[in-house]
């Protein structure tokens, strides 16, 4: 390989654009957040962040970090010490000795992180997503310990990872909700008692957790206490906590979320929406930004209640509204969460703001009107696209799949092109996929002036990049 090509494949590896965006501008053109953040007083004050995460989401944050003159700080697992997020760092520990922490205890020992933090002088914590990214008590220890966390208060954390509580604060600011259960259902007599006040099909949910995991759809009477059993069993099993509760189904509706930014000062503004529909087993494979097919009035109502329900939360850095629409277009809200999504880099790449920028800037203290973000100041161009690489077996009905990737190839000669295209990836070839940990290793985006052009682009460029 020619050193021009092997600079490209590292361009791809890291997660880095094409030349231009489909606007004729680079992203750092058009997107004044870090100047801005390079500017406040606050920041200027910080230096070292650390990232208690692994594979992708870890590099995706060290790359803004070192483009506002960060230091940065990798956490990993003795699994992981050859992984691409431990070498992506300026600084990289290991989280207990060998053999303390499973592959993923490790990530999920917060003392032992904010431990590695104070010795090596960091200054914030970020989260990323899975882990302990929604984990109120460790957000607390970290605050307590005098870092900054990057994310929502701790007393916000717990009041929406309860999906039931966000129910009843959703219904407060006047959001509609689907039918459910007002409280926690404990026993399968009050599951019983819905079902027959509202009938069938309904969706039995864990309170405290998400993914797919304690979610069950039961269509008739004769499988709900098989369905109810399973369900609590699996959320406990998934979240330390079997409580659950129950909603009408909806039958295929449109899964819409809404990526929102808040600041210290009660200020709120959305970033537009994304369109999450396309799920297998309740897990999103393919993201796209703007939502297709969505009524303008549909639209503005759903991202209204998102922004009102976030100011009545006192939501604070970034966050996602998620919502169901139905085949009539009546929007129903279903949860927040607390913290920067997967499918975050299609709301970056149609509003050109760079949101780990502008999560880093408000912890640090920044307001959004310091960073430029008033809503009026907020628009989209063109569409995108993001489609996440699994790692499944087909011939066992493409359940989860762990192991060595033996060959991992990306296709460089589309990045020269006025491509505007990504690999957000922490895994190369020999990387080890771990049990218990997330089934998607890599995403694929890519961002043109029409959603036609995107498609296209899109299906030629997916063509080319797996791994086996």
């Amino acid at each position: 390989m020619s050193d021009s090509n092997a600079r490209d494949e590292s361009a791809i590896e890291d997660g880095d654009y094409g030349t231009q965006d489909p606007h004729g501008e680079t992203h750092h053109q058009k997107n004044t957040v870090h100047q801005r953040l390079r500017a406040n007083s606050s920041i200027m004050q910080l230096n070292k962040i650390l990232v208690a995460n692994r594979g992708e989401i870890p590099i995706r944050i060290f790359r803004t970090a070192h483009e506002l003159s960060l230091q940065t700080v990798a956490v990993y697992s003795h699994e992981d010490r050859l992984s691409m997020h431990r070498q992506k760092a300026d600084e990289a520990y290991v989280i207990g000795k060998r053999g303390e922490y499973t592959p993923v205890g490790a990530y999920l020992a917060g003392d032992a992180i904010i431990k590695i933090a104070k010795e090596h002088g960091v200054n914030m914590i970020h989260p990323g997503y899975g882990f302990l990214s929604e984990n109120y008590e460790f957000a607390k220890a970290v605050e307590a310990a005098g870092i900054i966390w990057v994310g929502p208060e701790p007393k916000t954390i717990n009041d929406l990872g309860d999906k039931v509580s966000a129910r009843t604060l959703a219904a407060k600011a006047d959001v509609p909700t689907v039918p459910g259960t007002e409280g926690p259902v404990a026993k399968f007599e009050a599951a019983k008692e819905f079902t027959d006040e509202y009938g069938f099909p309904i969706i039995i949910k864990a309170a405290f957790g998400g993914g797919g995991r304690g979610m069950r759809v039961v269509w008739k009477q004769e499988d709900l206490k098989d369905s109810f059993e399973r369900a609590t069993s699996e959320a406990k099993s998934a979240f330390g906590n079997g409580t659950v509760f129950i909603e009408r189904f909806l039958y295929r509706p449109k899964h819409i979320e809404v990526q929102l930014l808040g600041d210290n000062y009660g200020n709120v503004v959305h970033l537009y929406e994304r369109d999450c529909s396309v799920q297998r087993r309740h897990q999103k494979v393919v993201e796209l930004a703007p939502a297709k097919d969505l009524p303008q009035e549909t639209r503005d109502a759903i991202l209204n209640d998102a922004v009102r329900l976030a100011k009545s939360a006192n939501y604070r850095n970034a966050g996602t509204a998620e919502f169901l629409v139905d085949q009539e277009n009546r929007h129903y809200f279903i949860e927040i969460n607390p913290r920067i999504q997967v499918e975050h880099t299609i709301t970056e790449e149609i509003t050109g703001i760079d949101i780990v920028a502008a999560q880093i800037q408000i912890a640090a203290g920044a307001s959004l009107a310091q960073l430029g973000l008033t809503q009026d100041r907020i628009s989209t161009r063109g569409f995108a696209i993001q489609c996440r690489i699994t790692t499944e077996d087909p011939s066992e009905g493409f359940k989860p799949d762990t192991g060595k990737i033996e060959v991992y190839l990306k296709s460089v000669r589309l990045v020269a092109t006025a491509y505007d295209l990504m690999v957000e990836t922490g895994f190369r070839e020999l990387s080890s996929l771990h049990t218990m940990t997330l089934c998607w290793s890599s995403a694929l985006a890519t961002a043109q002036r029409t959603r036609s052009l995107a498609e296209r682009c899109f299906v030629h460029w997916s063509n080319s990049v797996f791994a086996v």
